[in-house]
Order: C-alpha cells, then structure tokens, then sequence
C-alpha cells in the first residue's frame, strides 16, 4: 500500500554473486524458456534476477504490455560498451559485462562464477532498510570507485495471457518485472546513504525492489559493483 510505514527490516545483500538481467518479450516465441529460469534464479539469494521487457519486437503482431523503451535502450547501451553489438531476445546480461543466450541455464551459471572472478564485480556491500515508509540505502567507503547508485521497483510475479503474435494462446508468468527505474545518486568511494519514499517504488503493481551500484552511467553501463534485494510487502 502506497505510504504504509513499515517496520525497519534489513534486506538481503550479504553474499550476493549476481545481477542478472533478461532481456525479453511477449512477442519472441523463444522467450518463455527464458522467463521461466528467471523465476528459478529469483528464488536464488544469492542473486537479483530482473526482467526487462524491450518494445523493438512490438511491430510483430502483439504489443508486449511490460515493455519500456528504456530497457531496449538500456540493452543496446550494453552491446555498445561490450564492443559486439549483439541485441536479441532473450538474452541475460550477467554483473553488467557478459550476455548469455537467456534459456541457457548451464550457461548462465557459468557466466556468473566467471565475473565473479574479475576485479570489484560484486564485492561493495549495499544495504537496503525499509523502515517508517522509505528505504534507507547506504554503500561503505571504498577507495578508487566511482558508480551510479539506482533503485528497481518491481512486480514479482505477472501472468500476462497473450493474445496475437508469435505466442498467441499462451500464458506466460514473467518474474522480478521492472516497472521503472530511478537514479537515486552518484557515489565516489565515499560512504554514502539515501532515503527513498517507498511511494515512489510501490506504484503499478511493484511488491519489491532492487538496488544496485553500477560503473558507468545510464548511457555507458558497466559492471556491477553491488546490489541489493528486499520485498515492499
């Protein structure tokens, strides 16, 4: 409910291996596969699966009506940075910097254990606290960083039952949904909190939220240096 005051209740972070990002759409008859190992991760802790629904597959015959231009920008951001300007769906960016066929769970996994080895991906320890209706964000001090810290509102579970196009008929249940995405501030390696109304996440239908602390910007987006996970209800 939007401006509930909730008791202060940490979210997970400690542990985390990875952001894991899908790329997908109502109108890719590939997609389902892909959506459905997304709920498997999302139940994972020890990593934040989102799915992005991208709007470039719309002209086929079926409007995704999950779909939001900046994640097909955000898409295309990456292939740009990766230098191979590979955009298909689906596919699962891993911790910002390697992209996967989205229904190779073998493959996903790999890429995950993989970019955890490199240097700073996921090692700064975000914290969420929900409390007296807002999320309380803070990142310790590090030396030698510099990122951009965003908040995800999320919709966990969405059945969505199409109606025209490459999966006409079927009823798909896309998990950890994004519904927007805010930019809550910069951070130089300094420790850092912010304070984020919970009405401002808890809109069209988001039941959680995930924070991550990113290299890069909007436009050149790197690898991820943190992230967070907690549910609003």
């Amino acid at each position: 409910m939007v401006g509930e005051v909730l008791s202060a209740q940490p979210a997970a972070a400690a542990g985390l291996r990875a952001v894991v990002e899908l790329f997908t759409s109502q109108g890719c008859s590939s997609c389902p596969p892909a959506d459905k190992i997304v709920g498997e991760l999302a139940k994972d802790p020890s990593v934040v699966a989102l799915s992005l629904p991208i709007d470039y597959w719309d002209y086929l015959g079926w409007k995704d009506t999950l779909a939001d231009s900046r994640f097909s920008a955000r898409q295309r951001a990456y292939s740009i940075m990766r230098g191979d300007r590979e955009v298909y769906t689906p596919q699962v960016v891993v911790n910002g910097v390697t992209h996967v066929l989205g229904s190779d769970r073998k493959g996903i996994d790999a890429a995950v254990e993989k970019t955890r080895r490199e240097d700073g991906i996921m090692t700064v320890p975000v914290k969420m606290l929900k409390a007296d209706g807002h999320i309380d964000i803070s990142v310790p001090a590090t030396t030698g960083q510099h990122a951009e810290v965003w908040i995800c509102a999320i919709s966990k579970s969405v059945p969505i039952t199409i109606g025209r196009g490459e999966n006409h008929g079927k009823q798909v249940i896309y998990h950890n949904v994004v519904r927007d995405m805010l930019k809550v501030g910069d951070w130089n390696g300094t420790a850092s909190s912010w304070s984020v109304p919970i009405e401002n996440v808890s809109r069209n239908g988001a039941d959680a939220a995930a924070v991550f602390v990113q290299d890069g910007n909007r436009d050149r987006p790197g690898p991820m240096l943190g992230a967070a996970y907690t549910t609003l209800q």
